[in-house]
């Protein structure tokens, strides 16, 4: 029999937790119930789970305090972490938590179809079979994609972690116009329906560019009116 997949969820409201965690449950994951960012990252270090399910507004913390915590501890900076709130639901706070490394950001009330839906979409992004050993070059630059690292002439570069992510779809799918509503749900997790500001890619776009050398960057082209393109 497989493994279930781990779900740590935060949430100081104990209705949210019985009625999300069940929900999950009933999808056939494992759920571990935490209601304050102490007691969630607590458990999030002593039994790594395979995606952590966050409230943003809780008391004694909140969930970018949480997420920065786990980004900085070696342990838990790769498990994926999707945010949720019934209080800061706007578009600048979903934009700050996406920067901040969150991979998605889910405005409350979630409906259980979207539940569902979000959390298997995160989690096949970050379980696929075939990407886990998966290592990608081109022009001097190596990806190593489990690892996460990234170096250019064998020199290595540090990049966040959006920036990490837009390079990597950028390089599976190197030649092809990849449009903004792509990349804003692909990297972003962002419903294109919902967010479609261009402005959020640029801002990556112009960082990584600067990061990966002058001869690199300008395989990073701009397509105007749809999107970006890497070089083959």
């Amino acid at each position: 029999m497989a493994t279930r997949r781990k779900i740590l969820l935060i949430d100081d409201e104990a209705d949210i937790r019985r009625a999300y965690g069940d929900l999950l449950e009933a999808e056939g994951y494992s759920v571990a119930r935490a209601s304050n960012v102490r007691d969630g990252f607590a458990a999030a270090r002593k039994n790594i789970p395979d995606l952590v399910l966050s409230d943003v507004s809780m008391p004694g913390g909140d969930g970018f305090s949480l997420l920065a915590r786990l980004r900085a501890d070696k342990a838990t900076a790769r498990v994926p972490v999707v945010l949720m709130s019934g209080v800061r639901k706007g578009t600048a706070d979903q934009a700050e938590g996406l920067d901040q490394g969150a991979d998605d950001y889910l405005s409350k009330p979630v409906s259980p179809v979207l539940i569902r839906a979000k959390v298997a979409a995160v989690l096949r992004r970050y379980g696929a079979p075939e990407e886990l050993g998966e290592t990608l070059k081109a022009h001097g630059l190596v990806l190593d994609v489990v690892a996460r690292t990234v170096t250019v002439s064998g020199k290595r570069v540090r990049l966040t972690r959006k920036e990490f992510d837009l390079l990597t779809t950028f390089l599976r799918k190197q030649g092809r116009v990849l449009t903004v509503p792509f990349l804003l749900e692909t990297v972003w997790g962002y419903d294109p329906a919902d967010y479609s500001d261009p402005h959020t890619i640029g801002v990556h776009v112009s960082t990584l560019r600067r990061k990966i050398g002058t001869k690199l960057a300008q395989r990073i082209v701009a397509v105007p009116g749809l999107g970006y393109r890497f070089e083959a």
